[in-house]
């Protein structure tokens, strides 16, 4: 019983404890679930790669009975790696609903599959935004962007160069060798504006089962088939779709890439420094956006007022800052806005910059009293999107804050003294005149 005070403090601190963020945004803990304990020796590269960057890998086989992503409300991983393309059903706790709760929480996910994917490996992409080629044979050919190697082959291996086009989600080094990829290809839904291409097919590619003759046309062909493609949901957990889980292996890590038709042989293929620009991305490392230290007062004055009046001059700010995947660095930009919003904004603005994280402006206040709101919404490819939304009143003036004399009202005050003045005279003209 003597303990009993102390044992009541260290309760009263633990929702602090439970609900306190880390001031690293990075993803710390990821669960490997592999269909084989082969594969962590076979891509061990790829984890290497993540571990060397402070990650920490908990590896477990799909079918192990006490896999779980949460125990007692608490998520235990910050990310999740499915190397399992055919488990038709996880052990433990693990199944389609605790991976869609997973991500839709905030947290990360990385699903590779290849020719032999499973009913619910397939689910989980779709319900991320991509649809697998239906023929659970088919692979991505292609006859004229194959890799060259010492065998012809059935044109299944292939060489890919079509990148996505941006710095944030791939870095700011160029791709020079192709990636080499030999899986399956899949399709975007139309209806999901958040899936994004990373790596796609050439025109010529198909896909089809390159074991038997075509009798019909594929249905996934050229520029429509996407090998690798991403997600960054609305609550910014991101989303990686791989069809080739040997896109990861070391062996074509090490492997030389030659695209037919170029005489560029390169000694080794992009696919490790691809996936690993790609695994930064996906676990926050790069493109990570935070805002701090939003202010707004008037202008001349410091504190932040209860509420503004009418006309009034203020000043707004804010301070964004992006995660460089060791410490927070300025995030410099010239396209961040800000809106002054009732039912529609009033005032739309652009944000100066000091080229140093801070965001500046300063506006007049509209000739509109009501509860208006300081609003930026910052959505850009590849970046967390940043909403700030403050509240605040604007009430008209007081009326003891008009002016005495208006000197546009100038015309209504003189007809008014002439209409007193014409009475007078009228009045004096018609009593004593005869």
């Amino acid at each position: 019983m003597a303990n009993l005070p102390m044992f009541l403090t260290i309760i009263s601190f633990l929702p602090f404890l439970c609900y306190s963020s880390p001031e690293n945004p990075t993803d710390r803990r990821i669960l490997v679930v592999l269909d084989d304990i082969g594969l962590k020796s076979s891509h061990s590269i790829f984890f290497k790669s993540l571990q060397t960057r402070g990650l920490e890998l908990d590896f477990k086989l799909a079918d192990d009975p006490k896999i779980s992503l949460q125990r007692f409300g608490q998520y235990l991983y910050d990310g999740l790696i499915l190397f399992s393309p055919t488990t038709e059903r996880f052990g433990g706790s693990l199944d389609l609903g605790a991976i869609l709760d997973f991500v839709d929480s905030g947290h990360d996910l990385i699903i590779t599959t290849d020719v032999s994917a499973s009913g619910l490996i397939r689910s989980i992409a779709t319900e991320c935004g991509v649809d697998f080629d239906e023929d659970p044979s088919a692979m991505v050919i292609d006859h004229t962007s194959y890799a060259v190697s010492d065998t012809e082959g059935d044109h299944t291996l292939i060489a890919s160069d079509d990148f996505i086009q941006s710095d944030v989600i791939l870095g700011s080094t160029t791709i020079e060798a192709p990636v080499l990829y030999k899986g399956i290809g899949h399709s975007l839904n139309s209806a999901n504006s958040l899936v994004l291409k990373v790596l796609s097919a050439s025109p010529s590619a198909y896909s089809a089962d390159p074991n038997s003759k075509l009798s019909s046309p594929p249905l996934l062909t050229g520029l429509a088939i996407s090998l690798v493609s991403v997600v960054q949901a609305r609550n910014n957990a991101r989303i990686m779709i791989s069809g080739s889980l040997e896109m990861f292996s070391n062996r074509l890590f090490r492997s030389g890439a030659q695209k037919a038709g170029s005489s560029n042989r390169y000694e080794k293929s992009g696919n490790e420094q691809f996936v690993t620009e790609l695994s930064k991305w996906i676990f926050h490392e790069r493109g990570h956006l935070k805002a701090a230290n939003v202010r707004h007062h008037k202008v001349g004055e410091t504190d932040e007022p209860a509420m503004y009046r009418i006309n009034d001059d203020l000043e707004y700010s804010v301070e964004i800052h992006e995660w460089s995947g060791k410490s927070w660095e300025p995030y410099v930009s010239n396209d961040v806005q800000i809106q002054f919003y009732m039912m529609s904004p009033y005032v739309l603005k652009t944000l100066s910059s000091d080229q140093k994280g801070k965001y500046f402006t300063s506006f007049k206040v509209p000739d509109i009293y009501g509860v208006f709101q300081f609003k930026v919404e910052y959505q850009r490819l590849g970046y967390t999107s940043l909403s700030l939304l403050k509240q605040i009143p604007v009430r008209p003036f007081k009326h003891n804050e008009y002016e005495r004399f208006i000197k546009t009202a100038f015309p209504y005050y003189g007809a008014s003294f002439s209409a007193m003045a014409g009475f007078f005279i009228f009045s004096i003209v018609y009593l004593y005149y005869k």
